[in-house]
């Protein structure tokens, strides 16, 4: 686990976790605006081999709005990323960006409450997969 995200091993199937990971963010009231297969990206871009690998880019549309209401360029940093991955042992990972670390390097304090909460699902999210 990194300092600027939450993340826990799962036992599931890699697509198990993502179609989990989807349903509990769909509670939380976030929707799937991205979706990367990075394998598959690894795979064409530069002809090499890569573990699955699956980044979502998820927004809280009554967040994100909030936030773009006390910052414009705060853009920059949406969506919140959620990942998938195998690990070289084939073990399932699920992980979520800390959204308060990510737009704390904003300085702008109006984000702050904003930013804890969208965390707080999300952790929450991570939790339940």
């Amino acid at each position: 686990m990194s300092n600027y995200s939450f993340s826990k091993k799962v036992d599931l199937d890699f697509n198990e976790a993502i179609e989990k990971l989807k349903a509990e963010l769909k509670k939380e009231g976030f929707g799937i605006l991205t979706e990367i297969d990075v394998k598959k990206t690894v795979r064409e871009k530069l002809d090499k081999d890569f573990n699955r690998y699956q980044i979502l880019g998820a927004c809280n549309p009554n967040f994100a709005f909030k936030a773009l209401k006390k910052e414009t360029e705060i853009g920059l940093l949406l969506p919140c990323n959620v990942i998938v991955y195998e690990n070289d042992a084939g073990e399932t990972i699920v992980a979520a960006v800390d959204a308060s670390k990510a737009l704390g390097i904003t300085d702008n304090d109006q984000l702050k409450p904003i930013a804890e909460e969208v965390s707080i699902r999300l952790k929450r999210v991570v939790s339940k997969v």
